[in-house]
Order: structure tokens, then sequence, then C-alpha cells
């Protein structure tokens, strides 16, 4: 779960990011498209490589994680806001939660109103599951890419992938236009 002291950090970083220029009001059709498309190829790279014999779940997780960042980085510019390229991963991670995660509670909670009591407390989870899988996968992706001396092992390219989809999947959903 996102602690509610991550999500003021989330909070307070957004205005910094945004005064410092690391975060920009942006409309960009033709890079929220390449964002999608980019989701989409990630995506169905990891994929085909999770199924190859050669086992390189480094790339899966990569991958993975790349398709959830480029679909939130998507989504961010349907909502106006553009990602500079410096701590470009930082921003997305921060701007997800304090621009993303009560839209996507309020999207998840009505595809759950026929769960009435629990709708609310199941969306919540949701919505902050996936947005945590990004902060998850940043740092799975970073440890797993440069540690080079750690062993990966499939259940976390599963995962990864999993989660990708998960997110890529509900994320879809919050695309303006």
């Amino acid at each position: 779960m996102i602690s509610e002291k991550r999500k003021k950090e989330a909070q307070n970083n957004f205005t910094r990011y945004l005064q410092e220029g690391l975060l920009k009001k942006e409309h960009n059709e033709l890079a929220m498209n390449k964002y999608k498309e980019n989701a989409d190829i990630s995506l169905k790279t990891a994929n085909e490589l999770i199924k190859s014999p050669l086992k390189p779940y480094l790339w899966v997780i990569v991958t993975s994680y790349y398709s959830m960042f480029y679909m939130a980085n998507a989504v961010l510019l349907s909502y106006g806001y553009k990602i500079q390229d410096k701590i470009s991963h930082k921003v997305t991670s921060d701007v997800l939660i304090f621009l993303v995660l009560d839209k996507l509670k309020k999207g998840l909670l009505e595809d759950y109103e026929a769960i009435q009591k629990d709708a609310l407390e199941i969306a919540s989870a949701k919505a902050e599951y996936v947005i945590e899988s990004y902060s998850l996968e940043l740092s799975k992706r970073s440890r797993f890419q440069y540690n080079m001396l750690e062993q990966t092992k499939e259940a976390k390219a599963q995962t990864s992938l999993k989660r990708a989809t998960e997110f890529i999947f509900e994320l879809k959903k919050l695309l303006k236009g």
C-alpha cells in the first residue's frame, strides 16, 4: 500500500517539479500516441521474451517496466503534463501517485459498482496496488539492470510481466481523447 507519507511526498514533489521545470504543462497528441505505441510494443516484447528458451529474465523485467513507464507517460500527457528528461522515472512515479491514483480509484469504483459495500475498499487497494507496482518495477529494473551479480529468477520476470499487463490495462481506461 502507498503510505500517506508517500502520498504527501509525491504532492510536494509535484509542485517542486513544476517549479523546477522537470514537469511541464503540455498537450501533445503525437507524443501521447507514441508513448501508447511504445507501451504496447514493450509489453508484446516482454510476452515474447518470457517464452524464449534463452530465459532472458532480465529483459522481461526491463521491457515490462518500460511498458508501464510509457503508458504512465501517455496518461500523464492526456492530462496535460509532460515529464522532462531529468530524473524522469522518479518524476513519473510521483506524478502518478499525485495525479492518477484518485482518478484510477474512481474508474475502478465504476467498474466495481456491483460490489456496493466493499467497492471503495477494493478500488482503493487495487488503485494503490496498480500505482505502487510502477515503483516496485522501477526499483527491480534498476536492481537487476545495474547489479549484474544478482541472479534473476523466472518468478520475478513473471511478476513483472503480470504487473505491466495489469498496469497498462487499467491506465488505458484513463486516457482522454
